[in-house]
C-alpha cells in the first residue's frame, strides 16, 4: 500500500499551518460587527435625512446621527479588513485589521488614564460640550430627546445650573428675547408630580426664580455634579463595562496576530518547497 505523499520538508502535500478554526472563528467575529456597523451606519445616515435641510454644519461636533455615522463608518473598513483578510489570508488587511484595534484599544486606555488623572479638565471638557448640546437644544430634534433623556434619568438641569438655559436664544432671559419660552427651562427638568394632569408648562419663566423657589418646580442642580457622582457611586459597573469592550478587540487583536504567524510559516513552507524542487541539491 502506497503512504501519503511527502514535500521537501517531509510534510503531507496537504499539509498547512493556517488553522480553519482560527481563519474562521476570526472571519465570524469581523462579520458579526460588520454587519452591526452597516445597521449603525443605515440608522444615522436616515436619521440624518429626517432632518431639516437648516439643520446643517453649525452642530455636526454634538449631532448624535453624525457619531452613530462616523463610529459606524470606522467599524465597517476595520472589519472589512478582517473579514477580507482572514478570508483571503491577507497579511496586510489582517496587519491592518490588528494594528487598528490596537491604537483603539491604546487610544481608550490613555482615555481613562488621562481622564481620572486630569480629571479638572476632563469636567471642563465635558462642560464645554454640553454647552454647546445646551445652545443647538432646539435644531436637532436627536441631540434634543438625548438631553431631554438625560435631565429626567439624572434628575437634573443645565450643565452646572438651571441658568445654563439662558444660553439658548429660546430660553434667554434678554428683554429683548420674543420667544414665549423666554427665562424658562425644557419639561424635562421639572419635578413630575403624582398627579392625574401633568403641567408640560412647569419650566415656564423658572429662570427668574430664585434657587429655593425654583426648586419646588424643577431639578436646580445641574448635570455635571449629577454625572460625576453617579460615574462614583458605579465605578465597578464602568469598569465592567470598559472591560466587557476591552475583551472583543482583545481578542480580535490575538486571533489576527495568530492568524498573521500561521500564514507566515506557510508561505516560508512553500518558498522552501519551490526553492527545493528548483534545486534539490540544495
Amino acid at each position: 500500500m502506497g503512504g501519503r505523499r511527502r514535500d521537501a520538508s517531509g510534510k503531507d502535500e496537504d499539509f498547512t499551518f493556517v488553522s480553519p478554526v482560527v481563519k474562521y472563528l476570526l472571519f465570524i467575529f469581523n462579520f458579526i460587527f460588520w454587519i452591526i456597523s452597516l445597521v449603525m451606519v443605515g440608522i444615522g445616515l436616515y436619521a440624518r435625512m429626517m432632518k431639516h435641510a437648516e439643520a446643517a454644519l453649525a452642530y455636526l461636533s454634538v449631532d448624535p446621527a453624525v457619531m452613530l455615522m462616523v463610529i459606524g463608518v470606522l467599524m465597517f473598513i476595520i472589519t472589512f479588513c478582517g473579514c477580507v483578510g482572514s478570508l483571503r489570508e491577507n497579511i496586510c488587511l489582517l496587519q491592518t485589521f490588528c494594528i487598528c484595534l490596537t491604537v483603539i484599544f491604546l487610544l481608550q486606555l490613555a482615555a481613562g488614564i488621562l481622564g481620572f488623572i486630569f480629571s479638572d479638565k476632563a469636567r471642563n471638557k465635558v462642560t464645554e460640550v454640553i454647552n454647546k448640546a445646551i445652545i443647538h437644544y432646539r435644531d436637532d430634534i436627536d441631540l434634543q430627546n438625548l438631553i431631554d433623556f438625560g435631565q429626567r434619568e439624572f434628575e437634573c438641569c443645565g450643565g452646572v445650573a438651571y441658568t445654563d438655559w439662558s444660553q439658548n436664544m429660546y430660553f434667554n432671559c434678554k428683554a429683548s428675547n420674543p420667544s414665549r419660552e423666554r427665562c424658562s427651562v425644557p419639561f424635562s427638568c421639572c419635578i413630575i408630580s403624582k398627579e392625574l394632569v401633568i403641567n408640560t408648562m412647569c419650566g415656564q419663566g423658572m429662570q427668574d426664580l430664585e434657587y429655593p423657589e425654583a426648586g419646588n418646580h424643577i431639578h436646580t442642580n445641574g448635570c455635571i455634579d449629577k454625572l460625576v457622582n453617579w460615574i462614583h457611586s458605579n465605578l465597578f459597573i464602568l469598569g465592567g463595562v470598559a472591560l466587557g469592550l476591552a475583551i472583543p478587540q482583545l481578542v480580535g487583536i490575538l486571533l489576527s496576530q495568530i492568524l498573521i504567524n500561521q500564514i507566515k510559516d506557510q508561505i516560508e513552507l512553500q518558498n522552501y518547497n519551490l526553492k527545493h524542487r528548483a534545486d534539490p541539491w540544495s
